[in-house]
């Protein structure tokens, strides 16, 4: 993580261990309304993974884990780290998942190593007092990051600038997702997919690389 980016995100890490010490294990403190709405989520995500056989996964802002257990109940043959930019979650992460020999948890923003796949959950929503230009490179950043550290694609979501103006929060990031769509398709991948049709403000890219 470079000093800027640290400096970006420190603030962000002190929100969600506060959100985490408020309501614990649970989706709200991972900052999300409901647990049905959390998995809706992990269901347009894990759109970018292989339906059976075997890969490695990167759970980018991981919280305590919810992805993690999400896999197991559908995925057999699977590696997984989890990495999140609040100590407070990995921690919870660690104690709770401790006994999955497939599993491993890390502080930090970017991989430590390539897996097949990166997925990052609700990572781009929370910018606080982050000026809109500047919030918009770190993600930019940050989809260059995930390609570089995914083998065979990754997928990510972000609250859409679709949403209605009076549900907006000024502390939330609303990303064009044309923008981002066109991004991806120029600059890191040419199968890209942009969903938007599933119920929420948000909507979810998928990168599939070398098909």
């Amino acid at each position: 993580m470079t000093d800027q980016q640290d400096q970006l995100l420190k603030p962000v890490a002190r929100y969600y261990g506060a959100r985490f010490r408020e309501f614990g294990a649970v989706a709200r403190g991972v900052d999300w309304n409901s647990a049905e709405s959390q998995e809706l989520r992990f269901a347009q995500l894990c759109n970018v993974l292989p339906p059976d056989g075997s890969f490695s996964v990167c759970d980018i802002g991981c919280g305590y884990g919810a992805l993690l257990h999400y896999l197991q109940a559908r995925y057999r043959d699977f590696r997984y780290l989890g990495i999140d930019i609040a100590e407070e979650m990995v921690d919870a992460a660690r104690a709770r998942n401790g006994s999955d020999g497939r599993s491993l948890f890390e502080v930090g923003s970017t991989p430590s190593a390539p897996t097949d796949y990166c997925i990052a959950s609700g990572i781009f929503n929370v910018r606080l007092k982050t000026p809109d230009a500047a919030w918009k490179n770190h993600i930019e950043r940050s989809l260059s990051a995930m390609s570089r550290n995914s083998i065979k694609g990754f997928a990510f979501n972000c609250l859409t600038s679709y949403s209605d103006p009076e549900r907006m929060r000024s502390e939330l990031y609303y990303a064009d997702p044309c923008e981002l769509f066109e991004l991806c398709k120029r600059s890191l991948s040419k199968d890209v997919a942009l969903l938007h049709d599933y119920g929420l403000y948000e909507f979810t890219i998928l990168v599939r690389k070398g098909r």
